[in-house]
């Protein structure tokens, strides 16, 4: 690095250096930022660290060979020497700019300043708080693995080299937010990935500007999607490295944020939200019997209640074959209201379950039978059937494998019903190609979000409805134009 590229280089003067660092890091304001004075082979030395971020041990064992160092052994080449003969660290480098090692400092390596020497020495021996690696709670699978992501991008970006040991597989470091600086990972496959998404997926990710991402990779989406009021994903979020891996094989672009245990998945399309591990858990015509099952699911759970409603208030639509459907009283509330007190008390009770100890949950399972189960429906607050339709849609909305997708499809259920009560089967017909337009509109990074459907593609379309038998499998997504197309 030149020197004219560095805004702030190290001085020459070893207490200016020291003041400079005491001031930015708030030495002696933060109790956590510590400065550590030392004096080997007739030196000046100090070490800036941040303390809970560092490991004691390796920092021990490298102040012990310095405190062996003569001084005739540091010349001449002072920082030569120190770098390749008295600190025996792997993830050692050096800075002469003086701003990057307050940055630095405070993402957790520690900094080591000379006396004489016009660069920093920089000693990644930082340790992260980290809890285990256990299964992720919504992606669980009856047989498999039992590992998931952490909190910590460098645990995250280990488990995925474990299950891909391509030598084309890339890790780019970024950092993104003003005062966060923090870290990001942009994973993909260099022989597969086309490199117009790389470049795209880089491209929105260097262009947020702001503060910070304290919500991590929620943060960045809402960056990079730009479609604020649209309720549906255009990535796939995942907390499974084996569900990971297998989209870097098909030509993904993963993005790993540090701070989260969801890694995203992009360019993703609406049939990636329907997808599961467990489809490829068990054999094929089990799988794709799964997935018929889960389409259906999703499907009820979005079109389900609006359908019974509009025979509700339209009877004369309802063949007389089908006339038991009812509702064989209408209720003292209007269905319409009924419904929309009906997902509103369900989502009161989701979110009281978030907040609710799991001591407690039994207690809260009890109260919302009693609430919303034969009590309402006894003083004549909901009917039969409307309990009946509403259990069938959130059971569909629980099998979504996409907690994303669900509640997007949970919105999109709740403007047919509105759309049904205010204009009827022209409302209902009126909601579904809105719902299908929007979609249609969508893309992610310039993937239609409906494809292999909207534009249509037979073979791939047939992949997305049906598990297809891995040996089958032998050409990866053609929507994401990768390199290398076959498996």
């Amino acid at each position: 690095m030149s020197n004219e590229s560095v805004k702030n280089p190290v001085k020459k003067s070893f207490d200016e250096n020291i003041a400079y660092l005491c001031k930015e890091l708030g030495i002696g304001k933060s109790f956590d930022v510590i400065q550590l004075d030392l004096e080997y082979a007739e030196r000046r030395m100090t070490l800036f660290l941040i303390d809970g971020l560092v490991k004691d041990d390796i920092l021990h064992l490298l102040m012990k060979f310095l405190a062996k160092i003569e001084k005739d052994q540091l010349e001449p080449n002072t920082l030569e020497k120190l770098m390749k003969t008295n600190l025996p660290y792997v993830e050692i480098d050096e800075e002469e700019d003086l701003d990057k090692v307050v940055d630095t400092v405070l993402a957790g390596p520690t900094a080591l300043v000379i006396d004489g020497v016009d660069k920093v020495i920089m000693i990644d021996a930082r340790t992260y708080p980290v809890r285990g690696p256990q299964e992720p709670d919504i992606e669980r699978v009856v047989r498999g693995s039992r590992d998931g992501f952490v909190e910590t991008i460098v645990f995250n970006t280990a488990l995925t080299r474990r299950r891909v040991r391509d030598r084309t597989l890339r890790m780019e470091y970024l950092q993104v937010g003003r005062r966060s600086k923090t870290d990001i990972v942009i994973c993909y496959i260099e022989d597969i990935a086309d490199p117009e998404i790389v470049k795209q997926v880089k491209n929105s990710i260097s262009k947020i500007d702001t503060d910070g991402l304290p919500m991590a990779e929620k943060t960045i989406e809402e960056f990079i999607s730009g479609r604020h009021f649209n309720p549906y994903p255009v990535v796939r979020y995942t907390e499974r490295p084996d569900t990971a891996a297998t989209h870097l094989y098909e030509g993904h672009v993963l993005v790993m944020v540090d701070g989260s245990p969801s890694v995203m998945i992009t360019p993703t399309t609406f049939w990636h939200h329907l997808q599961h591990a467990e489809e490829y858990r068990n054999k094929p015509i089990i799988g794709a019997y799964l997935r018929l099952v889960r389409h259906f699911a999703v499907w009820a759970s979005i079109f389900l209640l609006p359908l019974w409603y509009l025979f509700a208030i339209d009877p004369e639509l309802v063949p007389k074959e089908m006339a038991f459907i009812g509702p064989n009283e209408p209720g003292k509330v209007p269905l319409l209201l009924q419904f929309l007190l009906a997902e509103i008390g369900m989502d009161i009770l989701r979110m009281a379950a978030i907040h609710t100890p799991s001591s407690l949950a039994t207690a809260l399972g009890l109260v919302a039978a009693l609430m919303i189960g034969q009590v309402a429906v006894e003083v004549g607050l909901f009917t039969n059937e409307v309990i009946l339709y509403l259990a069938i849609a959130g059971i569909g909305t629980f099998a979504t494998p996409s907690y994303e997708m669900s509640l997007a499809n949970r919105v999109v259920r709740i403007g047919l019903l509105i759309l049904t009560g205010l204009f009827h089967a022209y409302g209902f017909m009126i909601g579904i190609v809105l719902f299908i337009i929007m979609l249609a509109r969508m893309n992610s990074f310039g993937v239609p979000y409906l494809w292999p459907f909207i534009p249509f593609n037979h073979r791939a379309f047939r992949d997305v409805l049906l598990r297809s038998p891995i040996p089958l499998k032998n050409r990866r997504p053609r929507f994401l134009h990768p390199k290398d197309p076959d498996r």
